[in-house]
């Protein structure tokens, strides 16, 4: 117990981004935390890796609500309110999207002319949208007011996140919001008279929620779409884990004390509150809240102590919840320019067939092949990330978990390698360049990988799968009824937000308002 206090405000269980984001917003407003991180290093996903002395991104393809330095959104803006500072940079298109079969290939920008005053939305032209007219004429006028209804609700997440209002403001203010709520993505779509390849082309994003449009609500894609045309995304010149890294510092320099190698066992519960956690190697620590980033799975299967301290209604919830994607992604470098292996963007969407995303959905329930892929070469957003000459290049599927629960030790490497075999030769024909031949470092990342080095459950990667009865607006309306054992709060991407890095520190600071909350009710 040598360099563990006596007692602690609020511990936090895994440092990584939601966990640390968690710890400085609770270090903000005074607090003494603690976080305890299994690893010897902190980030969990956000991180990077050394390969023949070479450097590959493990996991980060674009970061969310980040924005320019003269217009940072709302995770730039924490992070360098938290003085955490990063060396972003920006990814040069949003996408390309490529469907040989209907003819499609265009590569999208983002820009926007509209703006925000006092919290009202002021419509304006985007960029895509002429880009979108210029292949599929006449269609301007449509996909500008479909994308200006997506930063309609855009403006209104974001307002009613940091705010409460009476009905009356909300159907005032916040119209678009109020309108689309309850509707697919699927079927706000089909209410706009757009072209069926337009339509496609404005579905590409579909697999970073991991859900198919006709049970994603509507609000989830919108949110999605604008911050990503309005913004752009970023990434980081040092790899994800640079931002890792800059966050653990800014948790140290506001007297955070981070703790490395520390496995979490047990959550201590009494009376229906929290009053500590019980490590692997037998510390006790003590605290009256704690902020868990394992999977409520993982928390109330077997990290509860007592056990009996679990209410029927806390596995009811968690087991009545979906879950979301995980990964299967080959990380690749080659020893060519990316022009030299056909290789000419950043981030490309490709589909060996129809943009069916039900069928592509179905696809990810089984061990592939997958006909939609998504590839990401750094080069074009980070020109330093790999030696000249070189390309450093990742193809990525985003399936469901459950697909992997029957393989066992003994075909696990077999499975892998075909797996990784068939997206690479996929990639390769729709090149017209046989990848296998100029491939000098690998790594394949599985649902297995994420499990292992993590320990979420199920190797999940994005939480719990967004539908129409279970998304980030409900999940708001019901987050006070679902504070089952006091002093408990979660935060990862299985928390509020869900999907992706930024949604991640989102859910941090969600799960520290949580905490702050229930102190000030308790007078802690």
């Amino acid at each position: 117990m040598g360099y563990f206090k006596e007692k602690y405000d609020a511990i936090i269980i895994g440092g990584a981004l939601a966990g640390m984001s968690c710890a400085l917003s609770l270090a903000k407003n005074g607090k003494d935390v603690l976080i305890l991180e299994r690893h010897n290093l902190p980030g969990g996903l956000t991180t990077s890796f050394v390969r023949g002395g070479m450097e590959m991104e493990a996991t980060l393809h674009e970061m969310m609500s980040i924005g320019p330095k003269e217009m940072p959104l709302k995770i730039r803006q924490f992070l360098e309110e938290m003085n955490v500072m990063v060396d972003w940079l920006r990814v040069p298109e949003a996408y390309r999207i490529s469907v040989p079969k209907e003819n499609i290939d265009i590569t999208l920008h983002a820009g926007f002319t509209g703006s925000v005053k006092n919290d009202i939305f002021i419509p304006g032209e985007f960029t895509m949208a002429h880009e979108i007219d210029e292949k599929y004429p006449n269609t301007f006028k449509e996909v500008n007011r479909f994308m200006n209804l997506c930063a309609e609700v855009y403006n209104s997440v974001n307002v009613l996140s940091d705010s409460s209002m009476s009905k009356l403001q909300m159907l005032l203010k916040h119209q678009g919001l109020v309108r689309t709520a309850g509707y697919s993505t699927e079927e706000v779509l089909k209410s706009f008279d757009l072209p069926s390849e337009v339509i496609d082309i404005l579905k590409a994003y579909w697999i970073y929620v991991g859900s198919p449009f006709s049970e994603l609500p509507f609000t989830i894609y919108a949110f999605l779409m604008a911050d990503y045309f309005i913004g752009g995304s970023y990434v980081c010149k040092e790899f994800s884990h640079e931002l890792s890294l800059r966050m653990q510092e800014a948790c140290e320099e506001m007297n955070v004390q981070y703790e490395y190698g520390q496995d979490v066992d047990k959550i201590l519960v009494r009376d229906g509150h929290v009053y500590g956690v019980k490590t692997k190697r037998g510390d006790i620590i003590y605290s009256n809240y704690v902020a868990c980033s394992a999977y409520p799975n993982t928390c109330y299967g077997r990290m509860i102590e007592p056990i009996n301290s679990v209410p029927k209604e806390a596995y009811q919830n968690t087991n009545a919840r979906k879950m979301g994607v995980s990964v299967v992604s080959v990380v690749l470098i080659l020893d060519k320019t990316p022009e030299e292996l056909n290789i000419h963007d950043y981030s490309v969407f490709s589909s060996e067939s129809n943009m069916d995303l039900d069928k592509f959905f179905e696809q990810g329930k089984t061990l592939g092949p997958y006909d939609y892929l998504t590839t990401i070469c750094l080069n074009y957003a980070n020109p330093s990330c790999v030696k000249e000459g070189y390309t450093s290049l990742s193809i990525t599927y985003l399936p469901s978990p459950l697909a992997f629960l029957d393989i066992t030790d003994l075909n696990y490497h077999e499975i892998k390698r075909k797996m990784a075999f068939d997206m690479i030769k996929t990639i390769s024909d729709h090149l017209g360049v046989n990848l296998f031949d100029h491939i000098i470092e690998i790594e394949i990342e599985m649902p297995h990988t994420v499990a292992h080095y993590t320990s979420n459950f199920l190797g999940g990667i994005y939480g719990y799968q967004h539908s129409m009865e279970d998304h980030v607006v409900a999940r708001l309306m019901m987050a006070d009824g679902e504070n089952y054992i006091k002093g408990l709060a979660f935060c990862g991407a299985h928390a509020i937000s869900g999907d992706g890095m930024a949604p991640a520190i989102s859910n941090g600071r969600k799960a520290a308002k949580t905490l702050l909350d229930q102190m000030d009710t308790e007078g802690k």
